[in-house]
């Protein structure tokens, strides 16, 4: 069986799901003018349209501008403040901790992520923990701002508790993302971008809007029973973390999203665990909140602090290059390299265009016209 390439998949999905496609430039325009209506400077809705739009070129649909309408709601619940006075509120020549304001976290993880890279260019690495954030989008654009700079980067944020701990009917913590980038030669970078749980929240939002189910593994509901209803968060169940049981490792994806929970939160001076702010506005915020608002955490490593940075990058490429010749499994054309696929689908819609579910297309049809602006 032949693999399919990412732009012969992209047109297949366009004749199987209802779907509208607009070129990039259009959707910035749409979401810059959206985060400037409610107040962010001309820097901001810069910042925040382009790390939202990163989403979308990666093929990450679902922290894209699918959610721009959410943190419209959140500004509109007063939880976030479209002009923040994000300040370092300690650090040293290597760490610092940041305080957001409450702002857009894709305003928010940038100015974290450049101190870190400052500070690795000095110190050889940078480590910043934020406290007092929101929703940054996808972690993998935040890493990847090191790879101009010869450095590697890391990018992890806590998030609205929704996933059970492994034996727990309880949600205790967020999908909890972690994202390596590491730079190479002549060939792309490593970029690893991924979820701690078996499956990101956003996931079931596309399957809601499809009507369709989640594979069995994903979720379970309010009693620990296993469960393919992409709607059953709904109704107090709960995501699995990575895994998604005892006997398949679940007690591992457990522990990498309890790390990103201590590390973006607890180390800030961020709400943790199940006080961690949630991302839709109606639901209400936790009672006795330890801490302030969502919590990030950002790495900078300079490659030439451990060896001359194109020796480096020499033996990256030998490292892709011998993985990509590993034998494939019977059905798969290749092996593929962490980073691949949405590397493959920024190039095609770049080209083709970004495509949004109907369902997405008319919410924000709808919040444009609420403040003037055409989709």
């Amino acid at each position: 069986m032949r693999r399919r390439g990412f732009g012969e998949t992209f047109y297949l999905a366009l004749k199987i799901n209802p779907v509208q496609v607009f070129s990039y430039d259009h959707l910035y325009t749409f979401t810059y003018n959206t985060f400037r209506k409610i107040g962010c400077s001309q820097e901001h809705a810069d910042t925040a349209a382009t790390g939202l739009l990163a989403a979308d070129l990666r093929g990450i649909d679902s922290h894209g501008v699918a959610r721009l309408t959410g943190y419209v709601r959140l500004w509109e619940a007063g939880r976030i403040n479209a002009s923040p006075d994000i300040r370092i509120v300690h650090e040293t020549p290597s760490t610092a901790v940041v305080d957001g304001d409450a702002g857009l976290g894709l305003v928010v993880a940038p100015f974290a992520m450049q101190t870190a890279i400052g500070k690795a260019r000095n110190a050889g690495t940078g480590w910043v923990s934020v406290r007092n954030s929101n929703h940054f989008g996808i972690a993998g654009h935040h890493a990847m701002m090191a790879l101009p700079y010869d450095m590697i980067g890391m990018a992890m944020t806590n998030a609205s508790a929704l996933v059970a701990p492994t034996f727990s009917t309880e949600r205790m913590l967020g999908t909890n993302p972690i994202a390596v980038a590491i730079p190479a030669g002549s060939q792309p970078p490593f970029v690893a971008d991924f979820a701690t749980t078996t499956a990101a929240n956003g996931k079931l939002e596309i399957l809601q809007r499809k009507n369709e189910d989640t594979p069995l593994g994903w979720v379970q509901d309010k009693e620990a029973n296993p469960s393919t209803d992409a709607n059953i968060l709904k109704k107090q169940g709960a995501l699995l973390p990575l895994g998604s049981d005892r006997e398949h490792g679940s007690h591992k994806g457990y522990a990498l999203g309890s790390i990103v929970d201590i590390f973006s939160a607890v180390l800030s001076g961020g709400s943790y665990g199940p006080w961690a702010p949630p991302f839709p506005a109606y639901v209400p915020m936790p009672e006795n909140m330890p801490g302030q608002g969502l919590g990030h955490f950002f790495g900078a490593m300079r490659v030439d602090a451990f060896r001359p940075a194109e020796e480096f990058k020499h033996h990256m490429d030998n490292w892709i290059t011998r993985f990509r010749a590993a034998k494939p499994a019977e059905g798969h054309e290749k092996v593929l390299i962490p980073g691949d696929p949405e590397r493959e689908a920024e190039q095609a819609r770049k080209k083709e265009g970004i495509p949004l579910a109907d369902s997405v297309a008319a919410d924000l049809t709808q919040l444009g016209a609420r403040f003037g602006l055409v989709l």
